[in-house]
């Protein structure tokens, strides 16, 4: 896996993947950025739910549960000191389908948080990761 990664000017930067993907990173405008972009810790957030949400979704799916839509909240707590890593994050995933079976449900964000989620665990040496979900009916 590669990545590489441009300065564009001030604190913007141009993130490109492996995959051929492009995104726009920025920092805050207090140390010169101009909010043209997520900031790149913002970015490691949205990692750890889209990780999560590939793992939990494919695992109902394998069960045959109606999953419909799966939507993860995910909020942190950094450190106060340099470097600010994150010390405890939050995912909350929102789970939409007609007849959800809460233990499947629970079965499945289990296994991600504890098995599958490759970000979960790199996060999880610096911060306590929590996870809970609530099941939508549709």
């Amino acid at each position: 896996m590669k990545a590489r990664v441009q300065w564009v000017d001030g604190m913007a930067f141009m993130g490109e993947t492996g995959s051929g993907h492009a995104l726009v990173m920025d920092g805050a405008p207090d140390i010169g950025g101009r909010n043209i972009g997520p900031r790149p810790t913002e970015l490691v957030l949205v990692g750890l739910g889209g990780c999560t949400s590939i793992d939990v979704v494919m695992i109902l799916q394998k069960q045959r549960q109606p999953v419909r839509d799966c939507i993860v909240e995910v909020t942190a707590e950094r450190a106060e000191s340099i470097p600010k890593v994150f010390t405890k994050i939050h995912v909350h995933f929102i789970v939409k389908g007609a007849g959800l079976d809460p233990k499947a449900v629970e079965r499945a964000v289990n296994l991600s948080a504890d098995k599958y989620c490759s970000v979960s665990h790199m996060l999880n040496k610096t911060a306590e990761i929590t996870h809970d979900f609530e099941i939508v009916e549709e």
